[in-house]
């Protein structure tokens, strides 16, 4: 039987692909070939793109104590799966399982600090900056991001990248690397 293919996650589903392009998946310890990553077609892309600017039409007027909440919970998985998933990069990469569990913990930081969000967004005010002039700043949702993850650090890229984006009101497009998939599909899991 054909080793597992690497799914497309394209509106809160995944997906096989369609394309006829796949990149094999291989365990660097033994050569072995683990899986297939899919070279995702123009029109998948163009669905993922869609989806996330429709997601973002109702995500950026979600209140920024709901996203902060969906943090939390989000981070709460994490912990949960963070052996899981440093397994998934040693499997995929090599590392051995405390460095794969530290880079896990790496991207778990900057979730940690993106539960700050709150404080994160505030604005700032400065009044009398010139006579009869006040100055406002306000930090609003950009629309839908994009990240492009390389293969060295395949759980604490991602984690630098969308739990932000999210956070701030935004959507994310994101490729994942070819050469080790399984953390970053494990996180979109979560």
């Amino acid at each position: 039987s054909a080793p597992p293919s690497t799914k497309l996650l394209i509106n809160g589903v995944f997906k096989d692909s369609e394309t006829t392009e796949w990149i094999p998946l291989t365990n660097p310890a033994s050569g072995e070939v683990i899986g297939g990553v899919p070279c995702a077609t123009p029109a998948e892309l163009q669905e993922a793109s869609d989806a996330a600017a429709e997601a973002y039409k109702s995500w950026s007027q979600t209140s920024v104590m709901a996203r902060q909440s969906w943090l939390f919970r989000f981070q709460n998985l994490l912990v949960a799966n963070q052996r899981r998933i440093a397994e998934s990069i040693t499997l995929e990469q090599g590392k051995t399982i405390p460095d794969a569990e530290g880079d896990v913990l790496r991207g778990m930081q900057v979730v940690d600090h993106a539960c700050g969000i709150p404080t994160l967004l505030q604005g700032e005010t400065i009044s009398g900056i010139a006579n009869d002039m006040d100055t406002s700043s306000y930090r609003l949702p950009l629309g839908v991001t994009a990240g492009i993850l390389p293969f060295n650090f395949p759980a604490m890229i991602p984690l630098w990248m969308f739990p932000v984006s999210l956070a701030c009101g935004n959507t994310m497009v994101m490729k994942t690397s070819e050469k080790d998939p399984g953390a970053s599909m494990i996180i979109a899991e979560l």
